[in-house]
């Protein structure tokens, strides 16, 4: 039985710690548009005197100096360098905090909408290129790492989805070490290139969910060909926010070696997951090996049978994902995969890959889009 009064306690705590949170956020807020200030002064003293690089770090040496003593800690010729840096990255922005959209709240760091959590809502973020101000959910810590990355649109996609889906630090960091933006562009043409820079990324097809490859790094396993489906699969229950997370946006653990019968026959799906925004299934089967022909057929076959037993009201067609260690080109080429816009397959990498080890697979991604689109071209042509 809840003690007299606790109603009331509760409501009370609560105003306190969405104040607190306020003022947290708040200050936050206005030190990213302080440093970004006095990242411009810097930047424009320098330019303003002697041109000879001596002179920048006497400069940045000498303002160090006197706001230490002034301030304490917090002003070390390395942050006022950063800050620099900061300003130069984002001198396209206007020194303000943008507003959240009319109709949104703030509950615990994610965003919501009167129609339900489940639901997704752009964020009001302009065109690249133009005016903006910065976003009230991220810190110095976010914008830190954000003006690391060189490419203009690249940088704003991270920081749009660090807005959206309320990415802490380590999160954000993740995504751009294991080039998410990278994986996202494989199948997008150069409009789609550009709505992922300015928009961030938007569900609207089974194609939009998929990466190649998937970085499960954070598995801890061995990338050794005597492991077995099984242990990946454990691997990943027990890892399952991390795996969550590397799946995308939208994605709920639903089970694993699902069941399908199928007249006096048996048939188990390593993993199954549902997607709330595109409103489908995501069938998920784990393959030590090379892609081949059977695993194409099998997962088209449980993608079926999952369909005919399980869909409700109000669900779309099931996605089927086969998680292999090698993708075979020629297969994927001259498959089902090549047609269908339900099934696909994707290499995972148990180890965090250089960018010359992703550059490569990414490559072979690209041929593969490249040689599948040259075909549907050629098709058309003849049907002419």
């Amino acid at each position: 039985m809840r003690p007299e009064g606790q109603d009331l306690f509760d409501r009370v705590v609560s105003i306190l710690e969405q104040a607190r949170a306020n003022v947290v956020r708040s200050v936050n807020n206005n030190m990213v548009i302080a440093y970004w200030l006095i990242g411009r002064e810097i930047v424009q003293e320098i330019q303003g005197g002697d041109e000879r690089a001596e002179y920048g770090k006497q400069i940045i040496e000498q303002l160090s100096a006197r706001l230490t003593q002034k301030y304490g800690r917090g002003f070390s010729t390395t942050n006022l360098r950063y800050f620099r840096t900061f300003s130069t990255a984002y001198s396209d922005r206007i020194p303000e905090i943008r507003h959240i959209a009319c109709g949104e709240s703030q509950v615990s760091g994610k965003r919501h909408t009167q129609s339900g959590v489940l639901d997704t809502m752009a964020l009001a973020v302009e065109q690249a290129g133009t005016e903006r101000g910065f976003s009230p959910n991220l810190g110095w810590s976010h914008y830190r790492s954000l003006m690391n990355i060189e490419n203009q649109n690249e940088r704003l996609f991270y920081e749009i989805e660090a807005e959206n889906e309320g990415w802490d630090i380590e999160h954000l960091n993740r995504q751009i070490h294991t080039f998410l933006f990278t994986r996202l562009l494989k199948s997008r043409d150069k409009a789609g290139v550009m709505d992922l820079a300015s928009k961030g990324q938007k569900l609207a097809y089974p194609a939009d969910t998929i990466k190649n490859p998937y970085i499960l790094d954070f598995l801890g396993l061995p990338d050794s060909d005597v492991l077995h489906e099984s242990e990946i699969e454990k691997a990943i229950i027990d890892n399952l926010q991390s795996f969550l997370l590397e799946l995308g946006k939208g994605f709920a653990f639903v089970g694993r070696q699902k069941r399908l019968q199928f007249d006096d026959g048996f048939f188990y799906i390593d993993l199954v997951f549902y997607n709330c925004i595109l409103k489908c299934f995501l069938l998920i089967d784990l393959k030590i090996g090379e892609l081949t022909h059977q695993d194409v057929g099998q997962m088209d076959s449980y993608v079926r049978m999952f369909d005919d037993k399980y869909l409700t009201e109000g669900d779309n067609p099931t996605i089927g994902l086969i998680l292999c260690a090698k993708k075979n080109e020629t297969i994927a080429r001259y498959s089902v995969l090549n047609d269908s816009k339900q099934l696909f397959a994707s290499k995972y990498m148990l180890y965090l890959p250089t960018e010359e080890e992703l550059r490569r697979e990414l490559e072979r991604e690209r041929r593969l889009i490249e040689e599948r689109q040259r075909l549907e071209d050629d098709s058309d042509q003849e049907s002419d």
